[in-house]
Protein backbone atom coordinates (compact mmCIF):
# COMPACT_ATOMS: atom_id res chain seq x y z
CA UNK A 1 0.00 0.00 0.00
CA UNK A 2 3.02 2.37 0.80
CA UNK A 3 4.30 1.57 -2.17
CA UNK A 4 1.68 2.21 -4.16
CA UNK A 5 0.93 5.86 -2.74
CA UNK A 6 4.14 6.19 -3.56
CA UNK A 7 3.95 5.68 -6.97
CA UNK A 8 1.32 7.88 -7.26
CA UNK A 9 2.67 10.65 -5.56
CA UNK A 10 5.67 10.47 -8.06
CA UNK A 11 3.34 10.25 -11.04
CA UNK A 12 1.92 13.39 -9.49
CA UNK A 13 -1.05 11.71 -8.78
CA UNK A 14 -1.26 12.81 -5.25
CA UNK A 15 -5.24 12.56 -4.30
CA UNK A 16 -4.80 8.96 -4.63
CA UNK A 17 -1.40 8.89 -2.95
CA UNK A 18 -3.24 10.77 0.24
CA UNK A 19 -5.72 7.95 0.14
CA UNK A 20 -3.74 5.69 0.29
CA UNK A 21 -1.07 7.22 2.83
CA UNK A 22 -4.46 7.39 5.13
CA UNK A 23 -5.47 3.98 4.94
CA UNK A 24 -1.62 3.13 5.53
CA UNK A 25 -1.69 5.22 8.82
CA UNK A 26 -5.10 3.99 9.71
CA UNK A 27 -2.93 0.13 9.87
CA UNK A 28 -0.04 1.65 11.71
CA UNK A 29 -0.31 5.61 13.01
CA UNK A 30 2.78 5.70 14.21
CA UNK A 31 4.89 4.88 10.91
CA UNK A 32 7.02 8.04 11.19
CA UNK A 33 7.65 7.80 7.13
CA UNK A 34 4.27 7.26 6.43
CA UNK A 35 4.03 10.95 7.90
CA UNK A 36 6.47 12.26 6.21
CA UNK A 37 5.69 10.94 3.04
CA UNK A 38 2.00 12.22 3.61
CA UNK A 39 3.14 15.61 4.63
CA UNK A 40 5.55 15.84 0.94
CA UNK A 41 2.44 15.10 -0.72
CA UNK A 42 0.37 17.67 0.66
CA UNK A 43 3.15 20.11 -0.06
CA UNK A 44 3.30 18.57 -3.55
CA UNK A 45 0.10 19.80 -3.76
CA UNK A 46 0.37 23.61 -2.51
CA UNK A 47 -1.27 22.58 0.71
CA UNK A 48 1.99 23.89 2.74
CA UNK A 49 -0.11 24.69 6.31
CA UNK A 50 -0.91 21.11 6.48
CA UNK A 51 1.98 19.27 5.62
CA UNK A 52 3.86 21.33 8.10
CA UNK A 53 1.00 19.93 10.61
CA UNK A 54 2.42 16.47 9.14
CA UNK A 55 6.27 17.04 10.01
CA UNK A 56 5.31 18.14 13.33
CA UNK A 57 3.75 15.37 13.53
CA UNK A 58 6.06 13.38 12.78
CA UNK A 59 8.90 15.51 14.94
CA UNK A 60 6.04 15.17 18.06
CA UNK A 61 7.09 11.07 17.35
CA UNK A 62 10.89 11.83 16.76
CA UNK A 63 12.00 15.35 17.70
CA UNK A 64 15.54 15.28 16.16
CA UNK A 65 14.22 12.70 12.93
CA UNK A 66 16.18 14.59 9.88
CA UNK A 67 14.01 13.85 7.17
CA UNK A 68 10.55 15.41 9.35
CA UNK A 69 12.92 18.58 9.94
CA UNK A 70 14.04 19.31 6.73
CA UNK A 71 11.21 18.70 5.20
CA UNK A 72 9.32 21.33 7.87
CA UNK A 73 12.08 23.56 7.07
CA UNK A 74 11.13 23.19 3.52
CA UNK A 75 7.93 24.20 3.74
CA UNK A 76 8.21 26.96 5.88
CA UNK A 77 10.82 28.67 3.86
CA UNK A 78 7.74 28.03 1.27
CA UNK A 79 6.15 29.95 3.57
CA UNK A 80 8.39 32.73 3.83
CA UNK A 81 9.17 31.91 7.27
CA UNK A 82 12.99 31.87 6.57
CA UNK A 83 13.82 32.45 10.59
CA UNK A 84 12.04 29.00 11.44
CA UNK A 85 13.03 27.18 8.94
CA UNK A 86 16.64 28.18 9.88
CA UNK A 87 15.83 26.60 13.05
CA UNK A 88 14.80 23.58 11.65
CA UNK A 89 17.75 23.01 9.55
CA UNK A 90 20.35 24.01 12.73
CA UNK A 91 18.81 21.14 14.26
CA UNK A 92 19.36 18.71 11.60
CA UNK A 93 23.26 20.64 11.95
CA UNK A 94 23.59 19.78 15.43
CA UNK A 95 23.12 16.43 15.31
CA UNK A 96 24.30 15.81 11.39
CA UNK A 97 27.09 17.93 10.47
CA UNK A 98 27.94 16.25 7.32
CA UNK A 99 24.36 16.69 5.89
CA UNK A 100 24.58 18.61 2.81
CA UNK A 101 20.97 19.18 2.27
CA UNK A 102 20.55 21.11 5.68
CA UNK A 103 23.53 23.45 4.79
CA UNK A 104 22.27 23.87 0.89
CA UNK A 105 18.48 24.78 2.60
CA UNK A 106 20.07 26.46 5.27
CA UNK A 107 21.70 28.68 2.63
CA UNK A 108 18.89 29.26 0.48
CA UNK A 109 16.77 30.88 3.66
CA UNK A 110 19.37 32.86 4.50
CA UNK A 111 20.08 34.24 1.00
CA UNK A 112 16.28 34.69 0.91
CA UNK A 113 16.52 37.06 4.38
CA UNK A 114 19.50 38.77 2.12
CA UNK A 115 22.51 37.23 3.86
CA UNK A 116 24.01 36.40 1.12
CA UNK A 117 27.90 35.90 2.68
CA UNK A 118 26.66 33.61 5.27
CA UNK A 119 24.49 31.83 2.77
CA UNK A 120 27.94 31.41 0.53
CA UNK A 121 28.97 29.73 3.45
CA UNK A 122 26.72 26.77 3.37
CA UNK A 123 26.38 26.39 -0.11
CA UNK A 124 30.21 25.66 0.09
CA UNK A 125 29.60 23.55 3.04
CA UNK A 126 27.27 21.75 1.47
CA UNK A 127 29.66 21.22 -1.68
CA UNK A 128 32.66 19.81 0.67
CA UNK A 129 30.60 17.55 1.90
CA UNK A 130 28.65 16.34 -1.57
CA UNK A 131 30.85 18.30 -4.45
CA UNK A 132 28.13 17.22 -7.43
CA UNK A 133 25.11 18.45 -4.82
CA UNK A 134 23.39 20.68 -7.92
CA UNK A 135 21.13 22.62 -5.40
CA UNK A 136 24.58 23.85 -3.82
CA UNK A 137 26.47 24.24 -6.76
CA UNK A 138 23.41 26.28 -8.51
CA UNK A 139 22.77 28.51 -5.52
CA UNK A 140 26.70 28.95 -4.94
CA UNK A 141 27.17 30.39 -7.89
CA UNK A 142 23.57 32.51 -8.20
CA UNK A 143 24.87 33.99 -4.44
CA UNK A 144 28.32 34.63 -6.19
CA UNK A 145 27.18 36.77 -8.74
CA UNK A 146 24.16 38.84 -6.62
CA UNK A 147 27.36 39.62 -4.45
CA UNK A 148 29.31 40.78 -7.15
CA UNK A 149 26.63 42.97 -8.53
CA UNK A 150 25.98 44.43 -5.14
CA UNK A 151 29.49 45.34 -4.91
CA UNK A 152 29.74 47.24 -8.32
CA UNK A 153 26.17 48.98 -7.43
CA UNK A 154 28.02 50.77 -3.91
Amino acid sequence: MVESAYECAENQEYSRALQLYDRALALDPKNIQIIIDRGATLQNMGETKKAIDAYESALALSPVHTDALLNKGSALHCESRYDEAISCYDVVLKHEKGCAMAHAYKGLSLGEKGNLAEALVHFKRALAIDNRYELAAISLDAAQKMLKTRSKIR
